[in-house]
């Protein structure tokens, strides 16, 4: 990359490097697996035969919790029956057509699948057992624009274990930092099409690796859920962060549109004629065998492609859920 930038340096006028999308997920991990669960239970004097009576009882105080904020504020709360509806394109739309520049947006809900419990009979020891099993509940998705994170979203399950998705995006963080710092920028969709000072911003970005992020996590999902300390007064829990999912983007704003034009069908061929199955497998971090070709315990696909796209062609190599690719954006810059 470094002698890519160092060879076009006369047409590139920036370069910005760190977090595009990441997606957190926030797990109660005494209550992941069916010890836990039987602890927690113990602790609360649960019998297993009013299982469900308490876990429809903590439901409720969540769901009551978790809406409070948006009754009180006035906004909007709506069920999606369809999954093929667009929430983040909904809330977005909200927050135009309200003029929402900070604070909540809406809560949306939609039944989901999920991981929780059932309560099972074993016939065999005539007795009741609590199995983790696959079922749909209800979800809370909470859209805001965070002081810190700009537009994103958090959703917690409603049943229990009571699991969270924290979804956020590192530019439009960047975004709010460059407000809060008095930059100027050009901005469509998620990509920045001029920066007026492309070093102090790379800086800016830089120090979202510095961030303590189980606090900032935590601080939201006290958000999702406020009632949560109450409901496990007697048995105190915290979640435990985890990346589900991270993408790492660098950005080359070329000065010329033209010259971007000329060279980006040259890359795209090098990167179809010149990158092997064996070469995206190293380069995404997985061992290739020494004679070429793939490994016979290789599960996932191996996959390189070519699509154009609203914001540009995008070629990409994928190893399983694992991916890199490049696009260009032939964006005006002004």
């Amino acid at each position: 990359m470094q002698q890519f930038i160092e060879k076009h340096a006369g047409h590139v006028i920036g370069v910005l490097s760190g977090f595009d999308r990441l997606v957190f997920r926030g797990t109660l991990r005494m209550l992941a697996h069916r010890g836990g669960l039987m602890s927690y239970l113990s602790a609360a004097q649960v019998l297993l035969k009013d299982f469900a009576d308490h876990t429809q009882k903590l439901t409720q105080e969540l769901k009551d919790a978790s809406l409070a904020l948006a009754q009180e504020t006035g906004r909007p709360v709506r069920y999606l029956a369809s999954a093929a509806a667009s929430k983040e394109d909904i809330a977005r739309e909200i927050a135009r057509a309200d003029k929402i520049e900070q604070g909540l947006i809406c809560v949306l809900s939609a039944v989901e699948p999920c991981l929780s419990y059932e309560i099972v009979r074993d016939h065999a020891n005539k007795r009741i057992e609590a199995e983790p099993r696959f079922r749909k509940c209800l979800h809370l998705y909470h859209y805001q624009i965070h002081p810190l994170f700009g537009f994103m979203s958090a959703r917690i399950q409603t049943w229990l274990p009571f699991r969270i998705q924290i979804c956020l995006n590192g530019r439009e963080w960047l975004a709010r930092s460059m407000d809060a710092a008095g930059l100027r920028y050009l901005q469509r969709d998620n990509c920045f099409t001029w920066l007026e000072d492309p070093e102090r911003t790379q800086r800016l970005m830089d120090e979202q690796l510095r961030s303590d992020w189980p606090a900032l996590l935590d601080q939201i999902a006290r958000s999702l859920n406020p009632q949560h300390a109450a409901m496990f007064a007697g048995f105190p829990m915290q979640y435990y962060w985890s990346t589900y999912q991270s993408e790492w983007a660098t950005d080359i704003m070329f000065r010329d549109a033209a010259v971007l034009g000329h060279l980006y069908p040259r890359l795209v061929q090098h990167g179809l004629t010149t990158f092997l199955s064996p070469d995206v497998m190293r380069f995404l971090g997985r061992k290739a065998p020494p004679g070429g070709g793939l490994p016979r315990r290789l599960e996932a696909e191996v996959v390189s492609d070519v699509k154009r796209r609203p914001e540009g062609v995008r070629i990409k190599h994928r190893v399983g859920e694992n991916s890199v690719k490049m696009y260009d954006k032939p964006w005006p810059w002004a």
